[in-house]
């Protein structure tokens, strides 16, 4: 990987983790936090699913070592970035991604966080609980990824990543 894939997906890493501190609101019984699926668009349409996975488990990572973020960001990040970027790979349309995030984070994603939830935090929950609130988010986080990547890509410097 060069170095400059590497500085994007900091930069990226540092806007979702920025972004949730201060994009949230609240969804059902939990508080969504859009930016981070805003980035898991962004990144799948410029760097490909493996990029985009990177980027949300970093997210994860920093969040929770910060305080401002659970376990369940994982499950909720990284599964949604890595379908993203899977269908955007197959279709190459940006719909496509933003299907991908939605169905990963939004609907593959509570029925991993049933288990992980029980195991990790100790919580026994059913996938609907988390249903809701990782629909909100990431329907909301989507769409303005889906807004923003089209603009994004008419700068040269993203369209160089692809």
């Amino acid at each position: 990987m060069n170095t400059r894939k590497m500085i994007f997906m900091t930069m990226f890493v540092a806007i979702a983790v920025a972004g949730s501190a201060f994009v949230s609101f609240p969804a059902g019984i939990a508080r969504a936090y859009p930016i981070q699926h805003t980035v898991n668009v962004i990144v799948a349409i410029v760097m490909g699913p493996g990029a985009a996975v990177v980027v949300a488990f970093m997210t994860g990572l920093v969040r929770i070592l910060t305080g401002t973020g659970s376990l369940l960001a994982f499950p909720g990040g990284m599964i949604g970035a890595f379908l993203a970027g899977v269908l955007y790979r197959r279709f190459k349309k940006n719909w496509s991604t933003g299907i991908g995030e939605v169905i990963g984070t939004g609907l593959i994603a509570p029925l991993f966080a049933v288990p992980y939830a029980k195991i990790l935090m100790g919580t026994t929950v059913t996938a609907l609980f988390f249903l809701p609130p990782f629909l909100v988010s990431t329907v909301s986080g989507t769409i303005i990824g889906l807004l923003l990547a089209p603009r994004l890509l008419k700068l040269k410097i993203f369209r160089d990543l692809q």
